[in-house]
């Protein structure tokens, strides 16, 4: 059995008091960590009021829409697939700075759609209290959108999200943090469905090495590598250096490097100046 805090069961009924005022809800679903104990939640206080809606695009990896089928048949969440089109926008493709916000202004416009037109009452995202002091662009979308967070107005963590994660027996409790396959791609290098294949088909077989937390930065001819610091050493041992290069540049990469600082989360925004990252 599973202990949790008592200051974190707290949270978690501030949570369950929070969802239960809000009517029919929908609940934006990644698979990841914080949307999968959303939606989990939800589903135990509305029952069929809630349904997790999880959108099918080029940005997102296939290994995303499994787990959220594996949660939805596991637990028997209410479940919808929604097709978004953000690849059709410019300013996404773009991929500016603010390349989250029109990601995901296109996903909060199709799950408005679908809400006005079945009568559900709100949206809801999965934002948590670590997310509010990173750069993410998507949470000014969220905002114009009224969608509800649910998560930080419970004031719960990521720690405290996997510790209730691991408890109600959720497979992303210990799930490595995930992104939309765009983001390994730096600021101003136009996203095109050939990058996202490159990219999610590489960290496929990295994770295949035995990688668990890993990044393909794509830098047009070179693939820059970054793993968990604590596998790091394993990483650049020259052999397992070769055996990297040996099945991520057949993907069509000339150069590929492993990066000596390992994986940190949002890296590319390191290139950012001080004034774009303060905006939201």
């Amino acid at each position: 059995m599973v202990r949790i805090a008592p200051e974190i069961e707290a949270k978690e009924d501030a949570l369950g008091r929070r969802l239960s005022g809000v009517g029919r809800l929908v609940v934006a679903f990644s698979g990841g960590v914080d949307s999968s104990y959303l939606a989990l939640v939800a589903h135990r206080v509305l029952g069929p009021d809630a349904v997790a809606m999880t959108a099918v695009s080029p940005s997102y990896p296939d290994a995303h829409r499994e787990m959220a089928e594996r949660i939805v048949e596991n637990f028997g969440l209410t479940h919808r697939f929604v097709s978004t089109l953000e690849m059709e926008r410019s300013a996404y493709r773009a991929n500016g700075p603010d390349r989250c916000y029109h990601c995901k202004s296109e996903l909060f416009e199709v799950l408005e759609r679908v809400a006005g037109q079945d009568g559900f009452d709100a949206i809801a995202y999965g934002i948590n209290t670590d997310d509010t002091s990173d750069f993410r662009p998507g949470h000014r979308a969220a905002s114009e959108h009224g969608v509800l967070a649910p998560l930080l107005d419970a004031g719960l963590s990521k720690a405290d999200i996997r510790a209730l994660s691991r408890a109600a027996g959720l497979p992303t409790a210990d799930l490595p943090a995930s992104a939309c396959l765009s983001s390994r791609l730096p600021y101003g290098t136009e996203v095109t469905i050939e990058r996202l294949n490159q990219v999610e088909e590489g960290e496929a077989r990295l994770r295949e090495l035995g990688f668990l937390q890993v990044r393909l930065r794509h830098y047009g001819d070179q693939a820059r590598i970054e793993v968990d610091p604590e596998q790091l050493d394993r990483a650049v041992q020259p052999e397992m250096t070769a055996k990297i290069a040996s099945v991520i540049e057949p993907l069509g990469f000339r150069e590929v490097v492993v990066d000596p600082r390992g994986y940190r989360l949002g890296s590319l925004n390191e290139a950012l100046s001080s004034e774009v990252l303060t905006r939201s």
